[in-house]
């Protein structure tokens, strides 16, 4: 028979107080329940040895026997006698020498057949060698027994995606997501950026035993957009001028996403100059009342339908320049 090192499987020190293990026996339960792991076999294994070692040192009268027995155990390694470790005379006892642990079957013929499996204690044999008795058993292999119903499981957190136009990053949007067992309105704020996945404390599984609701994590898309670039939380846009306009300035309006504005261009304003719009941009995520920058960069376009006059203009014009670029 296997000893079990109950300290090492919940991970604290022989000389561990009650308090830090059942913090150790929390922590890891609810990593391994079967409520958080379906159908895993290997995590309903763990969950089970973390349960049998919790059971086995939590109770002040069973830690002191398990002790006692792993005291014994150490020093019969350490002589390396290869005549075995005896393990009968530290059988569980009530007053005999004789007794020992209740087999599923004798249960079953005591007290009538209520569904246990052949391991219906949920416990090892190294564990009922030492402590006898059916205490603490699970049904069937189903998750009960004073340890399965009562350690509160957070629910499982679920994942979602959304995707999202530049105006609704802008003021914030909501989906309705469907998840396995309801309908959840997904709040996204202004501000977030293509790619972000947001933490939706609460809005996930139902927990187990009072357990907390789990979280969704929303990964959010943002469309292209025909007019705007984003870089952070700043916004460029191309802003056309005829070469009248550049050449003459002109004050013209400007398209944002809360509204029009009036831009002042200076003569001469040459193609690609950059203009600053202060607090034009997005928001800032979780930053109330911040924006970002619109960074408006001026195209020169030739104006459409010139005249012949205006075309005869020009040329006028171009012809005079190079004149004085010859002198």
């Amino acid at each position: 028979m296997e000893f079990k090192d109950y300290y090492a499987i919940l991970g604290v020190k022989a000389d561990a107080d009650n308090k830090d293990i059942k913090k150790a026996y929390q922590t890891l339960a609810k990593k391994y329940h079967p409520d958080v792991n379906p159908g895993d076999k290997a995590a309903e294994d763990r969950f089970k040895e973390i349960n049998e070692a919790y059971h086995a040192v939590s109770d002040p009268a069973k830690r002191q026997k398990y002790d006692e027995v792993r005291r014994d155990y150490e020093m019969w390694r350490q002589r390396d006698d290869r005549s075995g470790f005896e393990w009968d005379p530290r059988q569980a006892a009530s007053g005999s020498a004789h007794t020992r642990p209740m087999s599923a079957e004798e249960f079953a013929d005591i007290f009538g057949d209520i569904g246990l499996g052949p391991e219906a204690s949920g416990f090892s044999d190294f564990f009922s060698t030492i402590f006898g008795g059916f205490s603490g058993f699970a049904s069937g292999g189903e998750q009960s027994g004073p340890f399965y119903d009562n350690v509160p499981v957070k629910g499982r957190d679920v994942t979602g995606e959304a995707e999202i136009s530049l105006e609704e990053a802008y003021l914030g949007a909501s989906r309705t997501l469907s998840l396995a067992r309801h309908r959840i309105e997904a709040k996204i704020p202004p501000g977030v950026r293509d790619n972000t996945r947001l933490r939706l404390a609460g809005q996930g599984e139902s927990g187990t035993s009072g357990g907390a609701r789990g979280d969704l994590y929303l990964k959010v898309l943002i469309r292209p957009h025909r007019r705007y670039e984003r870089r952070n939380d700043d916004l460029q846009v191309k802003i056309p001028l005829d070469f009248y306009q550049a050449a003459l300035g002109a004050t013209v309006p400007v398209q944002t996403l809360s509204g029009p504005v009036m831009l002042k261009i200076p003569p001469q304003t040459q193609s690609g100059r950059r203009f600053r719009l202060k607090g034009k941009g997005m928001p800032r995520l979780s930053q109330p009342g911040e924006f970002g920058d619109l960074y408006a960069e001026v195209e020169i376009v030739l104006p459409e339908n010139m005249t012949a006059a205006e075309i005869a203009a020009i040329e006028d014009i171009a012809r005079q320049r190079n004149k004085e670029g010859q002198t």
